[in-house]
């Protein structure tokens, strides 16, 4: 065979492995050493292919559609610097656990480190940064090149959503022509599944005489809480509240827990904890003897200070996913087990506990606080912040997906989203926490999920603006709240906040954008509002609106940080009304 019909058959035998495996979904940055590849791809039946030519873009793109799907997405580029722009989606799919699959094209071996064009070393491109890598063979026809070929692709799918889920990384070097052959289909005589690879994937599981011992320490503390940070399994909520049911303690709900709208009303789930802790001066009140936690650390500073400060606590991280999240080194055991099926193993073996005088403080405070929160938001009158999280939630459809952006969107959602029936899944990029590639991720996950909104800063939104292009050429739905402090908001909360002297140069970074012609290019609707009423309006005009809608609320940096001070210092007056009365 000719080096084309070799080249046709090596990569068809990936591509149908992959498909095989379950991939639906493969994100593109154009290029010309990826071209057969590509070809190939767009030619398969069963796969979606969508083309990105910002690869920063198209890699946090992929990522936000893996997110939102579960399940792996395809990255393909062209060698050189292509490969480098996926490095910050790379790093954010490892921490974060998002399964993606990158494929870079590369120079074969005689073009490498001899000044040849688009030519530079892919090796180990992330580093630490993916589960598995793998320099793929030149292309060959012999049977024993084939079975590895799928063998690989096999084992990408498969180690990318292995717990821990994660990206994994594949470099083919290819020889020009570059073009493959596509008459006659190059996937036909592949339909027999003989020649390609299943994979069965099990779940860590715990025996009962180690959640034994879990139980024996539990009921013997009655000061407990179950923390639940970032996590994203909406069958596990009905389980956390059972074991918040069964042993009394309040569960911490962070905002990316999905436990504040999945639909269960329980008193126990505080939602409020952000605002209580503020004022550190309450903290020995709040101090739990044994801690219960799932997921990644939440958003909260005022509690990551409360458990880094703590003493002599009990305390157990329960992660399925086989990791090591304590990056406040607190944790006293590590519990490598599916969570649903540890919950259900502690709730079979726990007795009742009758509700404590600790889990009413909690469930007391917490609604007290909320009704300092909500009504403080219902007397400010101008475009606040927290009060955008607020508004936004009450026109929400249900079952919709907000995408929050970092620094102070997922902060303020943290504070102002509260518990409610609406069925709203909350999704970040919060494993590096990074403002890059957000407007990517968020219409990535639009692909799939309905009734999308991006809450997002300034900032970050013009960080990655050309992002929205994705949006223009599949006509995604994507509702952007496009909160405008012309800056870096966070900061103004930060202590270097008290140097006045070159503070709005380093950190306040306003840059004074009109965004409103620069949507008009990607074919988007935009308004800008100027009170709450617009504010409304234009939420309810956007959920029944196709195509880009983003709706500016302009803020100030210095007014929301006293509001938002004023708020937590009513939330302090009332904690100690309420600690003077316990005495």
């Amino acid at each position: 065979m000719g080096h084309q019909e070799v080249m046709t058959t090596y990569l068809a035998n990936f591509i149908q492995q992959l498909v095989h495996g379950g991939i639906k979904h493969v994100v593109i940055s154009p290029g010309s050493r990826s071209t057969p590849i590509a070809m190939l791809m767009v030619e398969h039946p069963e796969l979606n292919v969508y083309i990105d030519i910002d690869e920063r873009s198209a890699a946090f793109f992929a990522l936000g559609m893996a997110k939102e799907t579960r399940e792996p997405v395809v990255l393909l580029c062209t060698s050189g610097t292509a490969a480098a722009n996926y490095y910050p989606a790379v790093v954010e799919a490892n921490i974060s656990r998002v399964p993606l699959i990158v494929l870079t094209a590369d120079r074969p071996h005689e073009l490498r480190d001899v000044g040849a064009p688009q030519a530079i070393n892919q090796i180990h491109l992330y580093g630490e940064h993916v589960k598995w890598f793998m320099e793929m063979p030149l292309p060959e026809d012999e049977e024993e090149v084939l079975n590895f070929v799928r063998q690989c692709g096999a084992r990408a799918v498969a180690t990318s959503a292995q717990v821990p889920a994660g990206p994994v990384h594949l470099n083919f070097p290819l020889r020009e022509p570059l073009v493959p052959l596509l008459e006659p289909s190059p996937f036909e005589g592949l339909e027999d599944q003989h020649l390609f690879i299943d994979v069965i994937r099990g779940k860590l599981n715990i025996s009962d005489s180690q959640v034994e011992q879990v139980v024996t320490q539990v009921e013997q503390k009655e000061k407990g809480l179950i923390i639940c940070g970032p996590i994203d399994y909406p069958e596990l909520n009905q389980h956390i509240v059972a074991l918040s049911e069964k042993t009394g303690y309040p569960i911490i709900a962070d905002p990316l827990s999905q436990l504040r709208s999945c639909g269960i009303f329980n008193p126990s789930i505080i939602d409020n904890y952000d605002s209580i802790l503020k004022d550190q001066s309450f903290n020995q009140y709040f101090v739990p003897e044994v801690i219960i936690r799932f997921g990644a650390m939440p958003v909260s500073k005022p509690l990551t200070l409360l458990l880094k400060n703590a003493k002599n606590i009990i305390h157990y991280i329960i992660d399925g996913e086989n990791g090591w999240r304590d990056p406040i080194k607190k944790g006293t055991t590590m519990v490598h087990s599916d969570e649903i099926a540890f919950c259900q193993k502690m709730d079979n073996q726990l007795k009742d506990r009758r509700q404590t005088k600790w889990t009413t403080m909690w469930q007391q405070l917490n609604e007290q606080t909320r009704s300092i929160v909500v009504n403080a938001m219902e007397m400010e009158n101008a475009l606040d912040e927290g009060k955008v999280v607020t508004e936004l939630v009450k026109f929400l459809p249900e079952h919709s997906t907000i995408f929050v952006g970092n620094s102070m969107p997922i902060r303020d959602v943290d504070t102002f989203f509260h518990v409610n029936g609406r069925n709203i899944r909350i999704l970040a990029n919060r494993g590096a926490n990074g403002i890059d590639g957000v407007v990517s991720s968020a219409i990535g996950a639009s692909v799939n999920a309905e009734n999308v909104y991006l809450l997002i800063g300034d900032l970050s939104f013009f960080h990655d603006f050309n992002g929205l292009l994705a949006a223009k050429m599949y006509q995604l739905n994507i509702r952007v709240i496009l909160i405008n402090n012309n800056g870096g908001g966070i900061f103004s909360f930060l202590p270097q906040a008290k140097e006045a002297k070159n503070f709005e140069l380093l950190f306040g970074t306003p840059t004074n954008l009109s965004f409103e012609h620069g949507i008009a290019m990607y074919d988007g609707h935009y308004t800008k509002v100027h009170n709450w009423e617009q504010f409304r309006q234009a939420i309810a005009d956007s959920t029944s609106s196709q195509g880009i809608q983003v709706i500016e609320v302009p803020t100030n940096r210095q007014k929301n940080v006293e509001s938002h001070r004023k708020m937590w210092k009513k939330v302090s007056q009332e904690m100690n009304e309420y600690f003077r009365g316990e005495k």
